[in-house]
């Protein structure tokens, strides 16, 4: 049974940045790609980065809505899945969520396994 465990989210002013965590257990996570999203109030679960096995070429893909400003990484001796976010935007305010075990059909990522989000908060 694979577990996410999301943490480090909060309320941030504008221009501020967080760091946010994702502990994987349960799963091989050094062979596979990883994945955050977030939803904002009233909107559908967007897609915000993913992070592919170290081994692999291109480990990492961006939202164009994030690109330049977050960056996501993995630790594998700690099974650990991080999002380091800087100059945070109130649009960026959101419960975000770490996921495994995505396919992207018809421009869709479906995915088996999920944390329980972590808000974030940014103020203007």
């Amino acid at each position: 049974q694979v577990q996410l465990v999301e943490s480090g989210g909060g309320l941030v002013q504008a221009g501020g940045s967080l760091r946010l965590s994702c502990a994987v257990s349960g799963s091989t996570f050094s062979a596979v790609s990883m994945h955050w999203f977030r939803q904002a109030p009233g909107k559908e679960r967007e897609f915000v980065a993913t992070i592919r096995p170290r081994q692999s070429i291109g480990t990492t893909y961006y939202a164009d809505s994030v690109k330049g400003r977050f960056t996501g990484s993995r630790e594998t001796a700690k099974n650990t899945l991080y999002l380091q976010m800087n100059s945070l935007k109130p649009e960026d305010t959101a419960v975000y969520y770490c996921a495994a075990g995505c396919t992207l059909s018809s421009n869709q990522y479906l995915c088996n396994y999920w944390g329980q989000g972590t808000q974030v908060t940014v103020s203007s």
